[in-house]
């Protein structure tokens, strides 16, 4: 525990100011994670493909929305929020309002986690697409499948391969770029999520504010 009442003050004005820093690069986050994961429903800007139910499946689970967006999105108003409102050291600063935030960040960590699993399975898997099944299975023609999932090269590291998709026109570099775009969204967003649970227990014991109090 912190027994000097300097400590306290330093300790407190520090996790003020890093939830202020914290809280809109959340939401940036958030934000761009939400659209990755809407471009991802619309190859090459076209909703055809969705209306016909040719998007992927974790396309379809949009992580992005749920895991890295929506959840990453409430904790970061909260503590955007609080961080803001505690920039003059009024009373809002309180270890309620930091229990709730490193609550709100652990949801967001486990969001971020989740966005990041399904993107990773997702751009591992490869796109959904039209391509000649003839040259990858036992079946004959075209058809409407993965045909990255059961090859023995990744086709991450053979771009040469990305034309066997057909149709939608450049829906592997779409996935990947979008996939990829997830992936490092939703590792910094659990990187400042842990860093925010760290910041909230310590404004457990410290509070927000450095014990001063805005005028009347």
């Amino acid at each position: 525990a912190f027994t000097s009442p300097c400590a306290r003050i330093l300790v407190a004005m520090c996790v003020g100011t890093c939830s202020r820093i914290v809280g809109p690069c959340l939401l940036v986050l958030g934000t761009l994670s939400m659209a990755a994961s809407i471009l991802l429903l619309f190859p090459g800007g076209a909703s055809k493909y969705l209306v016909e139910g040719h998007i992927s499946k974790h396309a379809k689970a949009v992580p992005g929305i749920w895991g890295g967006g929506i959840i990453v999105l409430l904790a970061a108003i909260h503590i955007t929020a609080v961080g803001w409102r505690c920039a003059g050291c009024s009373d809002c600063g309180t270890r309620h309002n930091a229990f709730i935030s490193a609550v709100l960040s652990k949801l967001a960590l486990l969001g971020a986690a989740a966005c990041f699993i399904f993107s990773g399975v997702g751009l591992t898997n490869g796109p959904l697409c039209f391509y000649n099944a003839s040259e990858h299975s036992h079946r004959h023609g075209t058809v409407w499948g993965y045909p990255f999932l059961d090859t023995d090269k990744n086709y991450l590291y053979d771009p040469r391969t990305w034309s066997t998709c057909l149709e939608p026109e450049g829906i592997v570099a779409w996935n990947v770029v979008l996939f990829s775009l997830l992936l490092l969204i939703s590792a910094a967003e659990m990187v400042l999520a842990s860093f925010q649970i760290l910041n909230g227990c310590l404004g457990c014991l410290c509070g927000f504010c450095d014990g001063k109090k805005s005028p009347p």
